[in-house]
């Protein structure tokens, strides 16, 4: 807490100083590292953070019970047929060639079924004419299958894609799809009939020079009920003029790769004001957005995480501090993230991340943050204190355990619809080139699976997940929700010059659940920004009632877009005691005593939910 307060009192001079310096001070001698210098130097890129298993704590009794949960890779058999490509299959000579692309789980035809669309990429020597690799949308067959749309619905876009996002922007009831590329965005129109009209150029959001636009969002930052875009951006690169891995060298555990990001111009984020008429204004420097220097962003995630009722925006950054822009209730916000404490490493470092997701995995009512970071490294989870301030778990609940992989999209769902968020972090090197190296992780990677158990720990369930979840593959965005809607959560995967993975939940756990759609009504249509709070009481003479809180938000993962409907676990509840959405308009409406598995669909002032049982797919 010393070196808090010390970087909170930093925060509040006017004395300016870069990040390496800030670091520099705040850190005792003895822990400083090279990262710290990568800045100027940045020619090897490594991490050695050290395994630490939890300190012994209380037992939890969820250890001793059977996992109940498989993950299946049915991606072949579901049609998922096409391979994403992005850069160079063992040899990468720029950066742009690592980062790979995100995915969405988006009912895009509002039928009730979520269907996929998957970002793809580019290579370097380009594609004959009538062979570029484009996005793709696969609508769902509702029987376990999909059948790949693309073409009919007009995305069939080529180009170095990045992440995704969805939200209605105009508010005509369709969700509407904007995909993020090193070169110049896409705002796809959701034109209601299957279709999509690419908007770009006339809702303003041409771009004057070359980006590198990475993760994104869409928020409503003023609550003027119009949708506004956050736009992360990474590097500020040049290929004609971008250093090649020989003329660092940059090295990696001693091997050439690309180089970069250290060394590197940084890009700069973007924030589009939605100006209620089809159009956006860039207000990126008005809105103090620019006021962060050094960053080198990725991920992005937003939600309330000081409960004031404003959404603010979490920005995981490579080889620098993650970034936390806290609304300011007035069109500008401030990068709190370090005085806040969800900024750095749990010994004052900073970080490669990569992706973050939000949630209230100790069930207090705040909305916590985990982060994925570079190989060699933990990934990070910052427990919300309830008053603008975090406190970094990462050891502590047992995440400090795996250091040896490199994280990218991540997400926290309830695996097992107990209640209690679980966590999953997708997995792959960022170079190619480790696959020559005998003692550096590989290329391909298994992913992490954590269990809640329920008092503040995870446990490594890894081995137990499953097929799908023990298979290595060089993973980048993913994705959670409910695509046959049997009930619980599955997970679609993006990976890198191969098929992608769509995880089946196969669970035998007999848990009730339910889900929430929103549709907004003098806050935004799609209700993002929605803060949706659920208390049951998992048996009749339960003490305490099970409490959750959720938002209803656009982006996360790396790069991706989950289920709009928010899931609950409700473990044996057999009803819900109370269902209370706040929205952004500032509007509270409640509603108790509902029926369990059931899909609600809540419009903004109405007096009761509509109520849907799921007819879900019957799996063979």
């Amino acid at each position: 807490m010393n070196r808090r307060r010390f970087l909170q009192s930093l925060s509040r001079t006017a004395l300016v100083l870069p990040f390496s310096d800030v670091l520099q001070l705040a850190t005792p001698p003895w822990k400083r590292t090279p990262l710290m210098q990568q800045a100027q130097s940045g020619m090897e890129r490594s991490y050695e953070a050290k395994q630490v298993p939890p300190p012994p704590g209380p037992h939890s009794p969820i250890e001793a019970t059977p996992l109940g949960v498989q993950f299946i890779d049915v991606a072949t058999q579901s049609g998922l047929n096409s391979k994403t490509i992005y850069g160079g299959e063992g040899k990468n000579k720029y950066l742009l060639e690592t980062t790979g692309c995100g995915v969405a789980f988006y009912d895009y035809d509002n039928d009730g079924w979520l269907d996929i669309f998957l970002v793809n990429g580019w290579r370097l020597e380009g594609f004959a004419k009538g062979q570029e690799p484009t996005c793709h949308l696969f609508r769902n067959n509702r029987d376990g299958t999909f059948t790949d749309v693309t073409a009919k619905a007009g995305l069939a876009r080529s180009g170095w894609g990045q992440g995704c996002c969805i939200g209605d922007y105009n508010n005509d009831g369709h969700d509407d799809l904007f995909v993020t590329y090193y070169g110049q965005n896409a705002l796809f129109h959701n034109n209601g009939d299957g279709t999509f009209t690419d908007v770009s150029a006339k809702a303003g959001l041409m771009q004057s020079k070359q980006r590198w636009n990475s993760g994104c969002a869409f928020l409503d930052y003023d609550r003027d009920g119009h949708l506004d875009l956050f736009v992360a951006n990474y590097i500020d690169l040049d290929l004609k003029t971008a250093p090649t891995p020989e003329s660092g060298p940059c090295t990696y555990k001693g091997i050439l790769v690309a180089c970069g990001p250290p060394g590197l111009a940084p890009g700069k984020n973007i924030l589009y004001h939605n100006n209620g008429n089809g159009t956006f204004t860039d207000v990126s420097e008005k809105s103090g957005i620019w006021t962060t220097t050094g960053n080198y962003a990725l991920g992005v995630a937003v939600a309330d995480l000081d409960n004031d009722g404003w959404p603010d925006i979490y920005v995981a950054n490579d080889s620098t501090s993650a970034t936390l822009y806290q609304n300011q209730k007035d069109g500008t916000f401030r990068d709190i993230g370090i005085e806040a404490g969800a900024a750095l490493s749990p010994d004052g470092k900073p970080q490669a991340g990569m992706g973050v997701t939000i949630g209230d995995y100790n069930r207090d009512g705040n909305l916590d943050v985990a982060k994925t970071n570079f190989a060699g490294d933990t990934d990070s989870l910052y427990k919300n204190l309830g008053d603008g301030n975090f406190e970094d778990e990462t050891y502590l609940s047992g995440l400090g355990l795996n250091t040896r992989y490199l994280g990218w999209g991540i997400g926290f769902f309830d695996m097992d619809n107990d209640g209690w968020l679980d966590l999953l972090v997708a997995n792959g090197h960022v170079y190619p080139e480790v696959s020559t190296s005998k003692t550096e992780a590989p290329y391909a990677e298994h992913k992490y699976l954590y269990r809640n158990l329920r008092n503040g720990r995870y446990e490594d369930v890894t081995s137990k997940g499953g097929s799908g979840i023990t298979a290595t593959v060089p993973a980048r965005g993913c994705a959670f929700g409910d695509y046959d809607n049997d009930g619980d959560v599955d997970v679609v995967v993006n990976c890198v010059n191969v098929l992608p993975q769509l995880l089946r939940c196969d669970s035998e756990w007999k848990r009730n659940w339910i889900k929430v759609k929103v549709i907004g009504t003098k806050s935004n249509r799609t209700g993002i920004g929605a803060r949706v709070k659920v208390v049951a009481k998992t048996v009749p003479e339960a003490q305490q009632p099970l409490l959750q809180v959720d938002e209803v938000r656009s982006g996360g993962s790396y790069y991706s877009q989950n289920d709009l409907r928010l899931h609950f676990g409700l473990d044996q509840a057999k009803i819900v005691d109370l269902l209370e959405i706040r929205w952004p308009s500032g509007q509270v409406d409640t509603f108790k005593n509902l029926e369990v598995n059931r899909l609600y669909t809540v419009e903004e002032g109405s007096k009761m939910p509509k109520s849907e049982v799921l007819q879900g797919i019957i799996k063979a």
